[in-house]
């Protein structure tokens, strides 16, 4: 079945990619895991696990999707069917997509978070907030599912509703409304921070000096999971916006472009987040609960905190909708594929399954939280299944898909650049990038 649409132009791709590479992994997640992994030394392994690995995967996945010309598995199809490889890499695309439901069932529930605590910022506050009435306040969001539910409902109905607008009328023209937005929101609370919250001196020196006794293999592969999760690689969003790319688009300046901007949200959020922990005196090492246990008693501290928490929380909700867009888009591009419908059929099916895995991920933290895997809870499961095991797997096998399995001449043919970028993309994903991510999951399994 040929792509549903194509991009209006080249900024347009760029906004959309770029909205679903940033997202709540950026403004909520790198705050976070920079602050357990021992802040300046992980932010080193991610920039160079991002640049090293990410980008070239996702140079290879955007290239997979303009050639195969539609949904991940159906990309992966054609093109093994094209070079004569084995149908099994048609699987690649089936993790991919895999990934980007399990990833889904619990961002829209986090979603669900952000949208509940915009609400109570622009109503209530978060004046005489102290670290009980934090913790109360998110105990109680968690610990209610069907509280939990409407709201990731909503954030979910949002989302498909761009969707259900197809590709340059709704999910381009929302990415170029939210992203310049989102851009202006962050640089307003970094520059609050620097003449008004305090803490930017502490902020630079935690995120900027590292300290190399911290890195081991849990923390690179914490920081490889990342840079996946940050910049969208091997969860099919990226591969099918490939599939709506023009011929003309050049791959490697687009993919370069993506990923310095993702980049740079996600340190500017380390100078949103990390000024406002250390001037109140809290504790940067917050875990997953940091921007809604943590900073909230920042901005009930702070000059004019209620405006600063509905900006931040304004920020943080576009982020996490145009991400999960591209998470929906992918697997309404394999429906529309496979089972012959429109868009809007598509989108309402996909709709039906992500609100069932959302159900259980609504659930995963109150009522099941009793149940798990692998020595984790449910919620723990459906976060570290997809993020450091199906994304570093499926990276690896479009790596090895693009490195080994597509000739030269059809890769040096799609990335339309000079033959000395094509020779150093070929190098990085065929001898950099497999034993590289290799190793550290074997490190992982053997219990490194």
């Amino acid at each position: 079945m040929a792509v549903s649409g194509h991009w209006r132009s080249r900024y347009g791709f760029i906004m959309a990619a770029t909205g679903f590479a940033v997202g709540l992994g950026n403004i909520w997640r790198f705050p976070y895991l920079t602050g357990e992994n021992g802040g300046g030394a992980f932010v080193l392994v991610y920039i160079a696990c991002a640049l090293f690995i990410a980008v070239p995967i996702l140079i290879a996945e955007i290239v997979i999707g303009r050639q195969g010309g539609g949904s991940p598995p159906v990309a992966m199809a054609k093109l093994a069917r094209d070079h004569s490889r084995a149908p099994a890499w048609t699987g690649v695309g089936y993790l991919n997509l895999a990934a980007a439901s399990l990833i889904c069932f619990l961002y829209s529930v986090i979603t669900g978070w952000v949208l509940s605590y915009l609400w109570k910022s622009v109503t209530s506050g978060f004046a005489g907030f102290g670290a009980a009435a934090a913790d109360a306040e998110f105990s109680w969001l968690l610990a209610d599912p069907l509280r939990l539910l409407g709201w990731s409902t909503l954030a979910l109905g949002f989302s498909l509703a761009v969707i259900a607008f197809g590709v340059q009328q709704g999910i381009e023209r929302t990415a170029r409304i939210l992203m310049p937005a989102l851009f202006l929101l962050l640089l307003s609370l970094v520059a609050y921070n620097v003449f008004e919250g305090g803490g930017m001196a502490a902020a630079l020196a935690y995120l900027f000096t590292p300290d190399f006794s911290r890195i081991d293999g849990s923390v690179i592969l914490a920081a490889i999971g990342q840079a996946f999760f940050s910049i969208g690689v091997a969860m099919g969003g990226m591969m099918t916006f490939g599939a709506y790319l023009p011929k003309d688009i050049p791959v490697v300046t687009c993919a370069i472009m993506i990923a310095v901007v993702d980049t740079s949200v996600a340190i500017l959020a380390g100078l949103v987040v990390f000024p406002m922990v250390f001037a109140n005196g809290l504790d940067p090492a917050g875990g997953a609960g940091l921007v809604f246990e943590t900073l909230t008693v920042a901005f009930a501290q702070m000059p004019a905190g209620d405006g600063v928490a509905a900006l931040f929380f304004l920020l943080l909700a576009f982020a996490a909708i145009t991400s999960l867009v591209g998470l929906l888009e992918a697997q309404v591009a394999w429906v529309m594929d496979r089972f012959a419908l429109s868009r809007l059929g598509a989108v309402l099916a996909v709709g039906l399954f992500v609100f069932g895995g959302t159900i259980i991920g609504s659930l995963a933290y109150n009522h099941w939280t009793g149940y798990g895997a692998f020595g984790r809870s449910l919620d723990g499961v459906l976060d570290f299944v997809p993020n450091q095991i199906f994304l570093p797997v499926g990276g690896l096998l479009i790596a090895l898909f693009a490195g080994w399995m597509l000739p030269y001449g059809a890769a040096s043919k799609a990335l339309m650049t000079t033959e000395r970028v094509v020779n150093l993309w070929r190098f990085l994903i065929r001898i950099v990038i497999p034993p590289a991510v290799a190793s550290i999951l074997i490190y992982f399994i053997i219990g490194g």
